[in-house]
């Protein structure tokens, strides 16, 4: 089999190495640019954050971006951020078929992960596992939409800050919701969009939530990535909770990149998890 060139974007809080190319999204607050790349000083993104009154958004990466990263490879995966939150897979998509024109021996797979964070790093680490065990090219897109099927997204907000002023929520409910310590928990609808699912008072129910939910998900002791955004202590306790019932299971800690970051603030866990 071919080397197969695997490609995602910034949203899986993933880092450079010899075999992952990352394109990175760009966060814009108050008319600064943020590129979420290794570069990135996450105390000044999020002090930003902190301290920004106006709209932020988010640009995908470009589709020059997306080629540039494609450059020398015959056959390739691009894996996403889920679309119903950004056009990084329409960019994707569009430089598949200008690369393919442009080197007709050439094929690339564009995958939608309609999740973000750590899901979409279960996912990669799938079609890792999946080009090295030397499944045939041409079947893997298949085996990854049958995989997703298992795999889940939850995610714990301390802060509604930023959701308030993206019109998201209120700026009145989100100062309510700091004041009494109402975090909101939710997951990645198999539609692609980040819903809630509940509101609950004080981080020791939100993981309680997080336990209930994965057990509703049939959640049965697969691996398990949690990223925190200067969180690390309820993470801990999280992976601590989830070993008392499941002592074999394999939890990764990491922290969010600022793409993340952006939507869910600091105080935020999202966990990606396989069930099996």
């Amino acid at each position: 089999m071919e080397e197969v060139k695997l490609i995602i974007d910034s949203s899986a809080n993933e880092k450079i190495s010899e075999r992952l190319t990352v394109v990175p999204l760009t966060i814009s607050i108050s008319g600064k640019d943020f590129i979420d790349d290794q570069h990135l000083n996450m105390a000044d993104f999020l002090d930003s954050m902190a301290k920004n009154t106006e709209e932020g958004r988010t640009s995908c990466p470009s589709i020059d971006e997306w080629l540039k990263a494609l450059e020398g490879s015959s056959r390739a995966i691009m894996l996403t951020i889920t679309s119903g939150l950004s056009g990084s897979f329409s960019s994707a998509y569009q430089a598949k078929q200008i690369y393919e024109k442009d080197n007709p021996n050439s094929r690339v797979i564009v995958i939608d992960s309609r999740t973000a964070g750590p899901e979409v790093s279960m996912i990669q680490r799938e079609i890792e596992r999946l080009v090295d065990n030397q499944t045939r090219f041409v079947d893997i897109e298949q085996k990854i939409s049958e995989y997703k099927t298992h795999t889940h997204l939850l995610f714990v907000l301390q802060s509604l800050h930023n959701l308030a002023l993206n019109g998201r929520v209120s700026m009145a409910v989100a100062k309510v919701a700091k004041m009494l310590k109402i975090n909101l928990v939710g997951t990645a609808s198999e539609q692609g969009k980040l819903e809630p699912i509940a509101k609950v008072r004080g981080m020791k129910r939100s993981l309680n939530e997080i336990l209930k939910l994965m057990n509703e998900m049939n959640y049965q002791g697969g691996r398990v990535i949690i990223d925190q955004c200067n969180n690390e202590k309820d993470a801990q306790v999280l992976k601590e909770k989830i070993l008392i019932s499941y002592p074999q299971a394999e939890i990764i800690i990491r922290p969010m990149h600022g793409l993340c970051a952006f939507y869910a603030e600091a105080g935020s866990l999202m966990v990606g998890f396989d069930e099996r």
